[in-house]
Formats: structure tokens, C-alpha cells, sequence
């Protein structure tokens, strides 16, 4: 993680953002060698979920449920083909 003192901070803040936003990696802002603040990249908020949206598009088979054949759960269970 990259630290720059508080002076080079305030001179060069648009460019620090810059950086910051391009890189995806925080900046160590420090005063007299101290750590005192970190400049991160803001995560996008997410969009809320809509429900429903695929409605009427996705099809689900009448025996999604129905038990699988004895071939087939034999191989799911490592009995082989």
C-alpha cells in the first residue's frame, strides 16, 4: 500500500483520486510518518434486485423433482457407469 505525506496530499489530491479510482488500491495519507487517514476506491452501490424479471421465460420441466434414474444416482454416489 502506497503512502504519500500530507503535504504531497493536499498538492496533488486530483491525481491521488486519480489513482486511487484507476487502481483499485487504497493510499496511506500520513502526517510526520504516522498513518492518519487511508484513501480508498468507492465500490459501485449495487442496483436493487427486481423481482420477477424473468417471468414467464424460464420453464421449469413437470418431473424437475422426480427421483433421478439408478444409473445416474449410481454415478452422482461414485458407483460408476
Amino acid at each position: 500500500m502506497r503512502t504519500v505525506n500530507i503535504h504531497e496530499a493536499k498538492t496533488h489530491l486530483s491525481r491521488l483520486v486519480d489513482d486511487v479510482a484507476t487502481r483499485r488500491e487504497p493510499i496511506v495519507i500520513a502526517k510526520a510518518g504516522k498513518p492518519m487517514a487511508r484513501l480508498v476506491p468507492l465500490v459501485p452501490e449495487r442496483s436493487p434486485r427486481v423481482f420477477g424479471l424473468l417471468a414467464g421465460k424460464i420453464r421449469i420441466a413437470d418431473d424437475f423433482d422426480a427421483p433421478l434414474p439408478d444409473d445416474v444416482l449410481k454415478s452422482c454416489e461414485g458407483g460408476g457407469p
